[in-house]
């Protein structure tokens, strides 16, 4: 089975690559290294292209004639996409049209989506469900929503069928060492913490102390990122199955870590110390973000290797 994996030289891509690699599908990476990295690409072909670039598309579909596409070319980080929601809708919801309607053109009509668990907004219960009700409070949140909505009405259309995964915290690294963070400048707490026990950063700022949580941090649901990809392949089963209809499923360890929390847990596991300061809200940051896991348990049988964030924060040491 041909797989286009579409932003496989990200963070969260580049990981999938190595997994369905060694799982015997052949891999073909398309991505435009806006926020990739080519050397990050181990496995498989790799070719240069922008998903809003319909032609450069649509020649790469006939050359290779792909089963199945995963999508992760997302830009996601929430406070940009408040500061520059043009580049968002632009890229996350017209990029991911113009893929769609390729896939229809070429007759491929499996798709696995990286959606987000902004597209919840904030929660009215913890934790959330799948059918948890859809307000989501930022822009990256509304574009992942937004193509959410676009494929129901695909499937109906045209007969596509989908899998949308609604990641909480992917996080963690390869556990070989072969493939690590490079985000440019980070974003992500987890590494921007161990840079600051490593010395590579002067402090961690913690952005809002008065959150309804239990010390004022915002909370997070963290999943280990080659588990999240290992649970991508089980997604590929489920739409080879044909007696399946499309879904969506919340993807996260169903346990919630403060920020507070994990860099207490970064302190006590490198034996360092390290400047903390505590700065005003960010924009369209929920207070908690835990999910419910319980469909994907069920309808994908799921597991973990690392369900502990402690395990978790090794692999980035």
């Amino acid at each position: 089975m041909k797989i286009f994996i579409v932003g496989g030289a990200g963070y969260i891509g580049s990981h999938m690559v190595k997994i369905a690699h060694r799982a015997n599908y052949q891999v073909i990476t398309l991505d435009n290294l806006s926020t990739g990295h080519k050397d990050s690409v181990l496995f498989g072909k790799f070719e240069f292209c922008d998903i809003l670039d319909r032609e450069r598309l649509d020649k790469l579909f006939k050359l290779y004639n792909p089963d199945i596409v995963m999508h992760f070319s997302a830009y996601s980080i929430v406070e940009e996409s408040v500061i520059d929601p043009y580049k968002y809708y632009r890229n996350n919801v017209v990029g991911t049209l113009n893929l769609l309607k390729t896939m229809i053109d070429n007759d491929c009509k499996k798709f696995i989506f990286s959606s987000s668990a902004a597209i919840f907004g904030n929660p009215n219960y913890i934790p959330i469900d799948e059918e948890h009700p859809k307000r989501p409070i930022n822009p990256y949140g509304k574009s992942k929503l937004m193509v959410e909505e676009i494929l129901k009405d695909f499937e109906s259309a045209y007969d596509l069928k989908y899998v949308s995964f609604r990641y909480f915290n992917a996080a963690g690294h390869d556990p070989e060492g072969v493939l690590r963070e490079k985000h440019d400048p980070e974003t992500h707490l987890l590494p921007l913490i161990l840079q600051a026990a490593n010395g590579q950063r002067d402090s961690i700022n913690i952005y809002g102390n008065d959150y309804d949580t239990k010390d004022g941090t915002c909370v997070r649901d963290y999943i280990y990122v080659n588990d999240l990809a290992n649970i991508h392949l089980k997604g590929l089963e489920y739409l080879n199955n044909r007696n399946k209809s499309s879904a969506e499923f919340n993807l996260g360890n169903g346990n919630g870590f403060s920020v507070k929390e994990i860099i207490q847990k970064v302190k006590d596991l490198t034996h360092k110390d390290f400047k903390v300061l505590e700065k005003g809200r960010r924009d369209g940051d929920p207070a908690v973000l835990i999910a419910s896991n319980e469909k994907a348990r069920i309808e994908l049988e799921i597991g973990y290797d690392f369900t502990d964030i402690e395990n978790i924060i090794k692999t980035l040491m």
